[in-house]
C-alpha cells in the first residue's frame, strides 16, 4: 500500500512540475497546441532585377512535432526545401506524400496544400516564392 501511495505522490509531483500547479488538463491541451504552431522567419524580400513588378521572398518555416501549417494556397510559384525533419505534404488531387531532408518540391499557384510534421523532431523548411509584387505569397484556405 505504501508503494502505491509513494508512486501516486511521485506521479502528481511530476505532473505539477511539468505543467505547473494551476494548469488544468484543458489548459495543458491549449498550451500543447500553441507549442505546435509553425514559426515563419523572413530571410529576404526583394524586387527581381530586370523583371518589373516581380519579387522574391526567402523564408524559413519551423513546424514542431505534431504541428500543422494549415490549408493554404500560393498565388505565386513557391519552392520548398526540407532542411530537417520529415514532412507530410497533403495536396488536393494527388493526395499526400512524405518528404525527407534534402528533398525539394514546388507548390504551384492555385494548388491547395497542408504541411504537417508527423515526426518526433522539429521540421524546418526553406521556402522561396517568386511572383507579382502585388500578390501575397500565401493565402489560408478554409
Amino acid at each position: 500500500m505504501k508503494t502505491k501511495i509513494s508512486l501516486w505522490i511521485v506521479l502528481m509531483l511530476s505532473l505539477t512540475l511539468a505543467v505547473g500547479p494551476s494548469t488544468s488538463v484543458a489548459q495543458t491541451k491549449v498550451l500543447n497546441a500553441q507549442e505546435a504552431t509553425p514559426k515563419r522567419t523572413d530571410l529576404l524580400t526583394n524586387d527581381l532585377a530586370g523583371i518589373a513588378g516581380k519579387r522574391v521572398a526567402v523564408y524559413r518555416v519551423e513546424i514542431p512535432p505534431g504541428g500543422v501549417a494549415g490549408k493554404h494556397r500560393h498565388p505565386v510559384d513557391t519552392f520548398v526545401y526540407v532542411l530537417s525533419g520529415t514532412l507530410t505534404l497533403e495536396q488536393e488531387g494527388p493526395g499526400s506524400r512524405t518528404l525527407k531532408v534534402g528533398e525539394v518540391f514546388q507548390e504551384v499557384p492555385g494548388g491547395i496544400y497542408n504541411a504537417k510534421n508527423t515526426g518526433t523532431s522539429p521540421l524546418t523548411l526553406l521556402v522561396v516564392s517568386l511572383g507579382d509584387k502585388d500578390q501575397p505569397f500565401s493565402v489560408p484556405v478554409k
